[in-house]
C-alpha cells in the first residue's frame, strides 16, 4: 500500500493544530480500527502475565505479581508520554537511539509512522502497549522476596535505558540493527530477551528466597493452576494483536502471521506436555500452558516472515528448548523461580535464530511490499548471523545495564531491592500490601494468632497459680 502524507504544518504548530487536508479521509479507516483493536488485545495480555505468574508463585504472594502486572501500564503510559516514545521512534537521531523532538508527545498526531497507514497518535499507542508489557514480564523476578516501591522505580528506569534503546535499534529505520538488517518481526529482541534477561539479573542481584535449598533445590509447587490457564488464555487471544498486529495494516500478511501464532502456540504446547509425560505419565496442565506460552514466543520475531510449515518447526523448537532451559537455574545457581528466562529468554533467541533459517521474502511481500531474500529457505546464508548478533546485542544490554542498575539503587536508602526475612515469611501480600488474594490466609492467620495468645494466656495463669 502506498501513501503520500501531503498536510503541511505550520513552523509554530505544536502538532495538534496542523494544516492537514482532512486526515480522516487520509486514513483508511479500516487500518486505523485494526490497528486500536491490536493495542486493545495486547493491553489484555498484561493482566494476563499478572495471573499466569500469580498462579506459579506461592499463595502468600499472588495477589503483588497481579498488581505490578497492572502498575506496569501505569507506570510505562507515563514513560511511554513522557519521553519513551520520543527515544525509541522519533524521525531524528543516531543509530543508537532517538532524540526529544516528540517529548510529550509534541507533534505527535496525524504525520504517518510506522506505516503510512497509521497517524503517529496510533502507532504510538500501539508501541506503548509493547512497551507496557515487556517490563511485567520482566518484574515476576520479585517473587516472594523482592520490595514493591524499588520495584516500581526500576520499571521507569529500565524502560528507558534498556527497553527504548534495544526498540530503537530494532524497529527504528534509523536503528543499526533495522539496517544490518536483523529481522524482528513483534518484539523477539526488545520484548523477549530483554524482559527474559532483565528477570535473570534481577533474580541474581535479589538472592535466593530463603528456604529455597531447604526445598531440595526445587521450586515451589504453582499454588494455583487454574489461575495459569486463565493467563495464558489471556496471552494467547492478546498475542493475535500483538503480531498480527505488528503488520501495522489490515492485509493478508497479518492474517498470516495471526494464523501462524496460533499454530506455533499448539505445537509448542504439546511438544512441552510430552516432553514432561515421558519423566512422570501424567498430562501436565502446567506443561501445556508453558509450552503454549513458550511456542508464542518463539514465533514472534518470525510471524511475520515464515509459512505455516515452518511455525510447526519453530513451536515444536520453542517447547523442547525452553523445557530444557529451564534446568538452567539449577546450572548456575540463580533462583528464577517462574522461569522467565528460560521461557522468554531462551524462547526468544530461539525465534530470532530460526527467523534467520525459516524465513522468506515470499512472506513478507504479503503487506504488498518488495523484501530482498530473508532466511536460509532464500539462500540468504549470512542472515543466521544477523540474527545471532541482535540476539547477543539485546542479551548483553539488557543484562549488564539491568545489573548495573539495581546495584545503583541499591546503594539508595529507601530503595533496597529485598524484603526483610519476617516480610519474607509473611509472604509480599501481608508485608508490603496488607491484603490478600485469598481471604481465608488473612483469616487462618487471626485463627492462628488468637489460638497462640490463648496458649500465653493459659500458661501465665498457671504460673500464676
Amino acid at each position: 500500500m502506498s501513501l503520500e502524507y501531503n498536510g503541511t504544518t505550520d513552523k509554530a504548530d505544536d502538532g495538534y493544530s496542523s494544516h492537514v487536508h482532512d486526515l480522516n479521509e487520509f486514513y483508511d479507516t479500516g487500518h486505523l480500527t485494526f490497528l486500536t483493536m491490536s493495542a486493545v488485545l495486547v493491553l489484555l495480555m498484561i493482566p494476563g502475565v499478572g495471573f499466569f505468574y500469580s498462579g506459579l508463585a506461592r499463595r502468600k504472594s499472588a495477589l503483588s505479581l497481579i498488581l505490578l502486572s497492572m502498575v506496569s501500564v501505569a507506570v510505562i503510559s507515563f514513560q511511554w508520554f513522557f519521553w519513551g516514545y520520543s527515544l525509541t521512534f522519533s524521525r531524528t537521531g543516531n543509530a543508537f537511539l532517538g532524540d526529544l523532538t516528540q517529548f510529550g508527545l509534541m507533534k505527535t498526531v496525524g504525520q504517518p509512522n510506522g506505516s503510512s497507514a497509521l497517524p503517529d497518535i496510533l502507532f504510538c499507542l500501539y508501541q506503548g502497549m509493547f512497551a507496557a508489557i515487556t517490563p511485567a514480564l520482566a518484574i515476576g523476578a520479585v517473587a516472594d522476596r523482592g520490595r514493591m516501591l524499588p520495584a516500581i522505580v526500576f520499571m521507569f528506569l529500565w524502560s528507558t535505558v534498556v527497553y527504548d534503546p534495544i526498540a530503537y535499534w530494532t524497529w527504528n529505520a534509523n536503528g543499526w540493527l533495522f539496517n544490518l538488517p536483523s529481522y524482528d518481526f513483534a518484539g523477539g529482541g526488545p520484548v523477549h530477551i530483554s524482559s527474559g534477561t532483565c528477570a535473570l539479573a534481577y533474580s541474581l542481584m535479589l538472592g535466593k528466597r530463603t528456604g529455597y535449598n531447604r526445598n531440595n533445590g526445587l521450586p515451589y509447587r504453582p499454588h494455583n493452576v487454574t489461575h495459569v490457564v486463565l493467563g495464558t488464555v489471556f496471552l494467547w487471544v492478546g498475542w493475535f494483536g500483538f503480531n498480527g498486529g505488528s503488520a501495522l495494516a489490515m492485509n493478508i500478511r497479518a492474517i498470516m502471521a495471526c494464523f501462524v501464532t496460533n499454530l506455533a502456540a499448539s505445537c509448542g504446547g504439546i511438544a512441552w506436555m510430552l516432553l514432561d509425560y515421558r519423566l512422570e505419565k501424567k498430562w501436565s496442565t502446567v506443561g501445556f500452558c508453558s509450552g503454549a506460552i513458550c511456542g508464542l514466543v518463539a514465533i514472534t520475531p518470525a510471524a511475520g516472515f515464515v509459512k505455516p510449515w515452518a511455525a510447526v518447526i519453530i513451536g515444536v523448537c520453542g517447547g523442547i528448548i525452553c523445557n530444557f532451559a529451564t534446568k538452567l537455574k539449577f546450572v548456575i545457581g540463580v533462583d528464577d523461580g517462574l522461569d522467565i528466562f528460560a521461557v522468554h529468554g531462551v524462547g526468544g533467541m530461539v525465534g530470532n535464530i530460526l527467523t534467520g533459517i525459516f524465513g522468506t521474502a515470499t512472506i513478507a511481500n504479503l503487506d504488498g511490499g518488495e523484501y530482498d531474500p530473508i532466511g536460509w529457505v532464500d539462500s540468504n546464508w549470512v542472515q543466521l548471523g544477523y540474527q545471532i548478533a541482535g540476539s547477543l546485542a539485546a542479551f548483553a544490554w539488557s543484562f549488564t545495564l539491568t545489573c548495573l542498575l539495581l546495584f545503583l539503587m541499591n546503594l539508595i536508602p529507601g530503595l533496597s531491592l529485598r524484603v526483610s526475612a519476617e516480610e519474607e515469611e509473611l509472604g509480599l501480600d501481608d508485608g508490603q500490601l496488607g491484603e490478600f488474594a485469598y481471604d481465608y490466609v488473612e483469616v487462618t492467620r487471626q485463627i492462628g494468632t488468637s489460638a497462640n495468645h490463648s496458649e500465653t494466656e493459659l500458661a501465665t495463669g498457671s504460673e500464676k497459680a
